[in-house]
């Protein structure tokens, strides 16, 4: 299992098109991969989850995947998390 804590970068933070970009990213990992704001982990693979947790720019959350290429997936998802737009 792969935990990395990391700051939303996004100027949208994660919602609508960018949530949906997110979940789209996420959906190409074999891996099981979640997202945790607060107390509160959601599947990183599903829309309705991440928008759930109304993630905003500046927001600090931590991504946990585990599977055969959880190091992959969570590279590829923070990388996504952290550009400026």
């Amino acid at each position: 299992m792969v935990e990395t804590n990391v700051e939303v970068k996004l100027k949208s933070g994660l919602q609508a098109r960018q949530a949906a970009l997110f979940v789209q990213e996420a959906n190409r990992f074999k891996s099981e991969v979640y997202l945790q704001k607060d107390e509160k982990k959601v599947n990183a693979k599903s829309i309705m989850g991440i928008m759930s947790l109304a993630i905003a720019r500046g927001t600090t959350v931590t991504l946990i995947a585990d599977g055969k290429d959880e190091q992959d997936a969570v590279n590829g998802l923070v990388s996504l998390i952290q550009k400026e737009e």
